[in-house]
């Protein structure tokens, strides 16, 4: 199949100040703003009529220029217009750029730009249905729902180039933008009828291989509106990702604690107030693997403390390991209420412990107040697991996604704070409050 050829350029002149004007829309340009002296020419007479003179005091020159063809969605489309609009927020306005794009067999498409923010717009041919959904006014388009972003008014303040329909400086219409994105679907509303249109946001970087355009395009400066956030699919991936490796954390966490602790050694004493009696355990075999020894202490200590001292000695090397515990519990009742603080029990953990032969010395101490003998269990156990393992890998694997979350929060915290919302909760008009003048 052979591609059609490219329908000529038609080449007038401005009546008004005589420069060249080429016009690229055919049947389809109603109005011709010249490029020379911006003066507004009716398109569809045979002698360019002149419509309107304008000293505009504003000039813009458009980032591509009028008559830069490119390929959008792999057919060539022709820049033929160019407006720049604005509205006012808060006494300060804020402008916008559009660009006409025309092919002879498809229509017309546009290009918006601000701050370096892209999107490509086609006109919607139907009516999205509004409604309230937790309370936003939203709009229903393509089995998607749009979330009310924006209510503005919009002027037109410079314009170029080819339009199908009559331009004029000023002109007014209110604006309403909802979004989900990367798309943005706007209504465009005058006192005669609304034009509904669908942007999908696209980067500066596409519009330039697009088009062909030397050099870099402007940064985008700031989160717009439908921007896609950069978090999101990584914040989800993550999460997945996360729930994986938890489930194998919680398997090799019930591997580790499933079997029960070697019983190394137990001996029950009693400790007389006032009386400091050290003593030597029995010898004991430690097996296996290097690995920890847990040491507990099981007392009945009340309104008291006791002190012990420890000394792990390995009967071949005579290597000791020295520490020292203490467990105090006190209880009472005060205004009417009982209260308890402390433990009578007490265990620590002595790390990597080599197989061998070893025994304990002991030197136990009461607080010099104690006023009754204190029972106690000295309890060794090999190779007991720890939690802190586990729970320190869970807290690693925890940070890669909150991190992300956290950052896609703070994203879409400045989306909307550029809103009419103060945030994604915010309030908004109801549908049923809304006038129904679309067409």
């Amino acid at each position: 199949m052979v591609a059609a050829p490219p329908l000529p350029v038609r080449a007038l002149s401005c009546p008004h100040c005589g420069a060249a004007i080429e016009q690229r829309g055919f049947d389809h340009t109603r109005n011709v703003v010249c490029a020379s002296c911006l003066s507004v020419l009716d398109a569809t007479d045979p002698g360019l009529r002149v419509l309107r003179t304008f000293a505009q005091g504003l000039r813009v020159q458009p980032l591509i220029p009028l008559g830069t063809r490119g390929r959008v969605g792999g057919a060539p489309y022709e820049v033929i217009g160019f407006q720049q609009r604005s509205i006012a927020v808060d006494d300060e306005r804020y402008a916008w750029r559009e660009y006409l794009l025309f092919n002879p067999y498809r229509g017309f498409l546009y290009l918006t730009e601000y701050d370096g923010h892209w999107n490509l717009v086609r006109t919607v041919r139907g009516l999205p249905e509004r409604r309230q959904e937790r309370g936003r006014l939203t709009a229903r388009w393509g089995g998607e729902s749009y979330r009310l972003f924006q209510t503005s008014e919009a002027s037109t303040d410079f314009v170029l180039g080819e339009f199908p329909w009559e331009v004029r400086l000023n002109d007014r219409v209110e604006v309403r933008d909802f979004i989900a994105p990367p798309r943005l679907l706007s209504a465009e509303s005058t006192e005669d009828e609304t034009t509904w249109s669908l942007g999908d946001y696209v980067t500066g970087a596409w519009v330039w291989e697009a088009f062909g355009l030397p050099g870099q395009p402007p940064s985008a400066t700031g989160v717009f509106a439908n921007q896609p956030s950069p978090y999101a699919a990584a914040r989800a991936g993550l999460w997945r990702l996360f729930a994986v490796f938890v489930l194998a954390l919680l398997a090799m966490a019930a591997v580790r604690f499933a079997p029960t602790p070697a019983l190394v050694l137990r001996e029950s004493r009693q400790l007389a107030p006032g009386a400091a009696e050290p003593y030597v355990t029995e010898s004991f075999a430690v097996e296996g693997r290097r690995a920890a020894l847990e040491v507990e202490i099981r007392s009945d200590v009340s309104n008291s403390w006791m002190f012990v001292s420890f000394a792990l000695v390995n009967e071949a090397t005579g290597r000791a390991v020295d520490f020292a515990r203490e467990v105090s519990y006190y209880e009472g009742v005060e205004g009417g209420e009982r209260w308890h603080e402390g433990s009578r029990d007490d265990r620590v953990r002595v790390p990597s412990v080599p197989a061998g032969r070893y025994y304990m010395r002991v030197a136990p101490e009461l607080a010099p107040d104690a006023a009754r003998p204190v029972s106690y269990v000295l309890t060794l156990r090999r190779d007991v697991p720890s939690g802190g393992f586990f729970f320190a890998a869970f807290l690693l694997l925890l940070v890669p996604p909150v991190w992300v979350t956290t950052r896609a929060s703070a994203f879409e915290s400045t989306r909307w704070m550029e809103s009419d919302f103060a945030g994604p909760t915010g309030s908004a008009p109801r549908a049923d409050d809304e006038e129904e003048d679309d067409s």
